[in-house]
């Protein structure tokens, strides 16, 4: 779990990951993906943010807020110099315990299009697409997903 002290080392991961699509995104929507310190330790304060560490370094990040029986994710992040090393799948499995843990029903998230690296991540974990409207970020499209979670012990059938 991340504290207010990691706020500043998550901007810079957050910042990292995302700079190279930077010109795919609108000012302010870049603006609201590439938080600052302040507005992570704000976000601390409204749910969770996990970190993801390597040799004692924060390589990337994941928030979750709850909203009644899902679990939103938000802010997930990867250094590009962490990539490939599966950083993004144990974020990703650290929600989904957590979600079942405290019996949720869905894992919820809103990407954009053109991080197409993070939505092969998401559909091999599990979630879909949603159809239906669905606002943009400041001028830049977006894309709704969800997984619906088995609660422990109704795995399997009869």
């Amino acid at each position: 779990m991340a504290t207010p002290d990691d706020a500043s080392l998550i901007a810079a991961v957050l910042y990292d990951s995302f700079l190279e699509y930077e010109s795919l995104y609108t000012r302010d929507a870049f603006a609201a993906t590439v938080l600052t310190g302040d507005q992570i330790r704000g976000r601390i304060g409204q749910g969770r943010v996990w970190v993801a560490l390597w040799n004692d370094a924060i390589v990337g990040t994941v928030s979750a807020v709850p909203k009644d029986d899902e679990l939103y994710i938000r802010s997930m992040a990867v250094a590009p110099s962490a990539r490939g090393r599966r950083v993004g799948e144990l974020l990703l499995r650290q929600i989904e315990s957590s979600a079942l843990a405290e019996g949720y029903m869905r894992l919820t998230l809103v990407t954009t299009p053109f991080l197409t690296r993070a939505i092969r991540l998401y559909d091999r974990f599990g979630f879909q697409r949603v159809d239906g409207d669905l606002d943009n970020l400041f001028g830049t499209p977006l894309i709704a997903m969800e997984k619906r979670l088995t609660p422990r012990g109704c795995e399997g059938g009869i």
